[in-house]
């Protein structure tokens, strides 16, 4: 993530280049050409600028009907590399991608809760060392928590002044942002989706949270405040929530309320241990669900109704061509999830008729926030100023 000087075209050209070529897998410069509507001189400079920056590199070459074979351009993976680290309630999962998306590391340890900054570069340092990545080719760390947004507090106090006091230990750049917003990017980034499609990603945990990316980019809002999903109501005169609103569907679908509609279940009660954390009790249920347990069924199956209705007027407003579901609360029972979500989508999508809304499931929800916590320094690495906000 180190800025690099935009080459001519300025830094949206080298953002729309990069992405391109992300999402090919391998181009010609020709079809560049034609994808991006830059000139072939302009093409010529920022492919030149990118392998020099180690970004991209020449790969083969591919026959032409004029004779003369075209070389094929790729990103390079092995060159650089992005460190995201995802707070959870007592640990912290760390992953390190490649510019492709490709993990290269993983570990989950334990996190106190005091002394954040310290435990954090501590573990910064451990992590890189582990994985003999030198600190020269490590483009950046960034830390995401739920409810964290550059410039407000969230679930681990204050995010700005964390990354500040980081950034002074490391050496490095660092950014703060929140869970949901940085699983989609990483979603978009690892699953090579075209910048043309307006791709969203839902994020199922204790909360839910979304994320939505538009050419390229995270859509943030005047407030970096976008994505809020679990606050958009469903019921007018539902269930009070401590936002303030009513009926909003983090009520009715997260992993917190099916655990609170199994608890005030006497037969599941009975049968499931769902004492302990709501992410043990929230695994305990999921897991009796697909197992056949009709009950356990039946609360899945409630919430994943909710958040079908809720999923559905997010894609009616953004016209959104593709959904990924991801987070803890889809790693067991997701299935069931995709399948309420499709069928409702089929039903009542106001653009069903003119386009498919497309509902995938994470490869890895577990880690999808860690993930796009190291896409957000991948992406901000190679095409400055395209997804970050100027403060970072």
């Amino acid at each position: 993530m180190a800025r690099r000087e935009a080459p001519a075209g300025g830094p949206g050209s080298r953002a729309l280049i990069v992405d391109v070529i992300r999402s090919a897998e391998t181009i010609s410069r020709v079809e560049l050409a034609e994808k991006t509507g830059l000139t072939q001189p302009s093409i010529s400079n920022i492919v030149r600028d990118l392998i020099a920056d180690g970004i991209i590199h020449e790969t083969g070459s591919v026959g032409s009907v004029r004779g003369k074979p075209r070389t094929l351009l790729a990103i390079n993976p092995a060159d650089h590399f992005g460190i995201g680290f995802e707070l959870g309630p007592d640990a912290v999962t760390c992953v390190a991608i490649d510019l492709t998306g490709g993990v290269v590391g993983r570990e989950v340890v334990p996190l106190a809760a005091t002394g954040l900054t310290d435990q954090l570069a501590a573990r910064f340092d451990d992590f890189t060392a582990g994985l003999d990545l030198p600190r020269h080719r490590v483009e950046g760390l960034a830390v995401v928590a739920p409810t964290a947004r550059p410039g407000r507090p969230g679930a681990f106090g204050d995010g700005e002044a964390i990354g500040d006091k980081l950034r002074g230990r490391l050496g490095i750049p660092v950014l703060v942002e929140n869970d949901a917003a940085a699983a989609a990017l990483g979603e978009f980034w690892s699953r090579r989706v075209s910048r043309d499609q307006s791709f969203g990603c839902v994020y199922l945990s204790t909360g839910i949270g979304a994320g939505m990316v538009f050419g390229g980019a995270l859509f943030r809002g005047a407030s970096f405040d976008a994505g809020e999903l679990g606050h958009l109501s469903i019921q007018y005169d539902g269930r009070p929530c401590p936002c303030g609103n009513q009926g909003c569907v983090e009520r009715y679908a997260s992993m917190t309320a099916a655990v609170d509609a199994a608890r005030a279940h006497p037969g599941l009660a009975a049968r499931l241990r769902l004492d302990g954390s709501v992410s043990a009790a929230y695994d305990t249920i999921a897991r009796a669900a697909v197992s056949g347990d009709e009950d356990a069924f039946a609360v899945i199956e409630e919430a994943a109704s909710y958040l079908s209705v809720a999923v559905t007027s997010m894609v009616n407003l953004l016209d959104l061509s593709r959904i990924v579901l991801t987070g803890p609360g889809v790693a067991v029972a997701g299935s069931i999830y995709a399948r309420r979500l499709r069928a409702h989508l089929a039903r009542t999508a106001h653009a069903r008729g003119r386009h498919e809304v497309q509902v995938e499931l994470s490869a890895q929800p577990r880690n999808a926030a860690a993930i796009g916590a190291a896409a957000l320094v991948v992406q901000a690495s190679i095409a400055p100023g395209h997804s970050v906000s100027p403060r970072h």
